[in-house]
């Protein structure tokens, strides 16, 4: 089996399993109670917020521990909403192609009289701080736009856009689900106030998450219940995840520059590949990009069907469309980049990992022209296509 879609989650590394052992056998008291044996566990969690901290360009104050990148997200508009509507403020900035985490919470917050301005993010899938500058008023309470998208992998100039963000006295929020782990941060550096990130990501365990806020931000409960995380998320920490994140997030940020490199060498074999196929796309950015998010559309196909055929080939991969989630209507994001409906209904994400082999690259560009090919020989569009009777809408 070649697994090939990264993005969606991560195979929990050894280090994490290790990290977390102990406080599963051992250390397994509450962080919350005063006895010993809880403030062991207390000590622990301590350590992770600096060792996360540490990993961000943050200081540990700023670390709050989730359940994972949406609860992050959602916490983060959520407060910088309440905080703006206190001053008049009821304007947000963001994009098209967001993550639905960012962009249902933007829809509840419609709801709520708040408006809502998508900005556009153009064939390439980048969003110019020129862009954000214009749409910044005077009653603009947050701009939230992704670090890196979780479909075609764009990477957006997020220093510079938070240099806009901090020059106009308007909270900045970045998604950084995809990035983090894989690209090097420092909220610092890059002028972020808000940043979430989700563990599995990056070989961490699922269901834990970080919500970063920079000092003197003031967060709005999503979940209410103890004092747990200077009571800003209720809850009694789950130690041995947050320790696990912790542990994969270090290995992540410190191996960034040798897991890409070979990430890359693995991406241009592919893409390479993936372009000799007839009337074919791809999608986001050439120059700012995630190495291992290879994003493709194929006209004349399904997404839904390419990869249940690539699974029977043993290819675990996934699709921009949303077939797989009971929708018939194709991704968001690549109508956002401009895609037709019939084009982006045929999308195929590859996202590949440091555990990707050269073996695995040459399986997967054996068996994605076999399958396209199948696909449309046996399309009535394709043959009417082929027949002249219909136009091509991507070049051969």
């Amino acid at each position: 089996m070649i697994y090939a879609d990264n993005a969606a989650t991560t195979q929990m590394s050894r280090k994490a399993i290790e990290a977390m052992l102990p406080y599963m056998e051992e250390v397994w008291g509450n962080p919350s109670s005063l006895y010993v044996f809880g403030q062991k566990a207390k000590e622990a969690l301590d350590e992770a917020r600096e060792r996360v901290a540490a990993c961000l360009g943050a200081s540990a104050g700023g670390i709050y521990f989730t359940s994972g990148g949406s609860e992050a997200d959602n916490q983060a508009i959520l407060s910088a909403a309440k905080a703006g509507e206190k001053k008049g403020k009821k304007h947000i900035i963001s994009t098209a192609f967001e993550h639905h985490a960012v962009l249902h919470t933007l829809e509840k917050l419609k709801k709520d009289g708040f408006e809502i301005e998508l900005l556009d993010v153009h064939e390439n899938g980048i969003v110019s701080p020129e862009q954000v500058a214009k749409a910044i008023r005077d009653d603009t309470a947050l701009v939230t736009i992704m670090y890196a998208n979780n479909e075609i992998g764009s990477v957006q100039p997020i220093a510079e856009i938070g240099a806009v963000c901090r020059e106009r006295r308007v909270l900045f929020h970045t998604d950084a689900v995809q990035a983090a782990g894989h690209l090097p941060i420092d909220v610092q550096k890059q002028n972020i106030d808000m940043l979430s990130l989700s563990g599995h990501k990056f070989h961490g365990p699922k269901g834990v998450g970080v919500l970063y806020a920079r000092k003197g931000i003031p967060l709005t409960n999503v979940i209410e219940g103890g004092a747990q995380e200077r009571g800003k998320r209720g809850g009694t920490e789950n130690v041995p995840a947050i320790m696990g994140m912790t542990a994969a997030l270090e290995d992540a940020c410190a191996h960034i520059e040798e897991n890409n490199e070979k990430i890359l060498k693995l991406r241009e074999r592919l893409v390479e590949g993936l372009t000799k196929i007839p009337h074919s796309v791809q999608n986001g950015d050439r120059e700012h990009f995630l190495p291992g998010t290879i994003s493709f559309c194929f006209e004349g196909i399904e997404g839904e069907s390419l990869l249940l055929l690539l699974d029977d080939k043993g290819i675990c991969a996934s699709s921009g469309s949303a077939c797989t989630s009971g929708s018939l209507d194709p991704s968001h994001v690549l109508l956002a980049i401009g895609r037709p409906h019939e084009v982006a209904h045929g999308s195929l994400r590859l996202s590949i990992g440091e555990n990707n082999t050269e073996e695995d690259v040459d399986q997967i560009l054996k068996a994605v022209p076999e399958v396209v090919g199948y696909l449309r020989g046996i399309s009535p569009l394709w043959k009417d296509k082929l027949a002249g009777k219909r136009e091509f809408l991507l070049p051969e």
